[in-house]
């Protein structure tokens, strides 16, 4: 398909630069597959889905992935992507063509790496020196990953390093955040409990590739970045049981969704999980595992707003997109959320 058919045009005003508070007074549009759209909120959540039903979250937790640092007189940008062992990463570069395979780069707090490979897409892989763990080197010399359409309008500061972390954030190892959970509070997950809504946690370590613009013109000709994910035995078995006795699967994020699609077959049955994904989901495609999804607002032309427009119709989509900009919805990362329920 012609990516063209997923372009918007968004005033930049829409674009949230801090999350609302508290997280869960956010808006939320709902979206069914006919009829009106509903403008919400992320408190009516427990109104909107039913007992049985089960919310699958993404528990990985960003680390500060960005990095600044010198090779020689030269400035380096690194944004980690994907651990490939306790000492190496697969990064992004910026200013790379002053980097070459054997160079050193100096970062701050004394943290160094290795420019071992050059990747086709220009990224790197990049080895770590010492013998700390590379997490504790990135506490020290790193810096929360923001979104570029966030990094460009202003600075990443001390809140951002709560405010980019959902409250289920337990893995390390994602440098984007899984954002649909960013609107849960404690007294969110409490009136759901309440209300019989289910909770299960898989992992998704979301990957720096998640912000890149499809550059092909063709959809069949993009190749979609990997990441690393695991659905646990015991958690696959639940959501079984789950559906069969007549609940509703329902992702809280589209990272959520792509692994547990990855994990199903085609007779409907979630397998356990463990290893990389790079499912693209467009229109056409059929869903195996989930029965909605709760997802913020994407960027025009994305991999993301195709996947929702998969799940509900790409015109549909369109429409509810068209909605939330005259509605003044804030859109992407730290902006309002959507309820798709086909």
């Amino acid at each position: 398909m012609d990516i063209d058919l997923f372009d918007f045009t968004l005033p930049p005003e829409r674009i949230a630069l801090r999350p609302v508070r508290p997280r869960d007074a956010a808006r939320m549009l709902l979206v069914r597959g006919g009829g009106s759209f509903e403008d919400l909120g992320v408190r009516d959540l427990p109104l909107l889905l039913r007992a049985g039903d089960v919310l699958v979250f993404n528990d990985t937790r960003v680390i500060p992935a960005q990095l600044e640092g010198r090779r020689g007189e030269a400035r380096i940008g690194a944004t980690l992507h994907k651990r490939i062992d306790l000492r190496r990463w697969q990064a992004f570069i910026r200013n790379a063509k002053r980097l070459k395979a054997g160079d050193l780069v100096t970062f701050g707090g004394g943290v160094t790496a290795t420019a071992e490979t050059r990747h086709e897409d220009g990224s790197f892989t990049l080895c770590f020196a010492g013998e700390e763990p590379v997490e504790l080197l990135l506490e020290r010399a790193g810096t929360m990953p923001l979104p570029p359409y966030i990094a460009g309008k202003r600075g990443t500061d001390a809140q951002d390093r709560e405010d980019y972390q959902t409250m289920f954030a337990r893995e390390d190892g994602a440098v984007a955040a899984p954002t649909a959970s960013l609107h849960f509070t404690e007294e969110l997950v409490a009136a759901l409990d309440e209300a019989g809504i289910g909770r299960e946690m898989l992992t998704l370590h979301v990957g720096a590739g998640t912000f890149l613009p499809v550059k092909a013109q063709d959809t069949a000709d993009h190749v979609m970045h990997s990441e690393w994910g695991r659905i646990e035995p015991n958690v696959a078995e639940r959501l079984n049981a789950a559906r069969k006795a007549g609940g509703r699967v329902i992702a809280v994020g589209t990272t959520s969704l792509r692994l547990l699609e990855s994990a199903t077959g085609e007779d409907g049955v979630i397998a356990p999980f463990a290893g990389d994904t790079d499912i693209f989901i467009t229109p056409g495609y059929r869903f195996r595992a989930v029965d909605g999804l709760m997802t913020n607002f994407h960027l025009p032309k994305s991999t993301l707003f195709m996947l929702v427009s998969a799940m509900m119709g790409r015109e549909r989509m369109q429409e509810a997109y068209a909605h939330a900009i005259a509605n003044e919805y804030r859109f992407y990362s730290y902006g309002d959320s959507s309820l798709l329920l086909p």
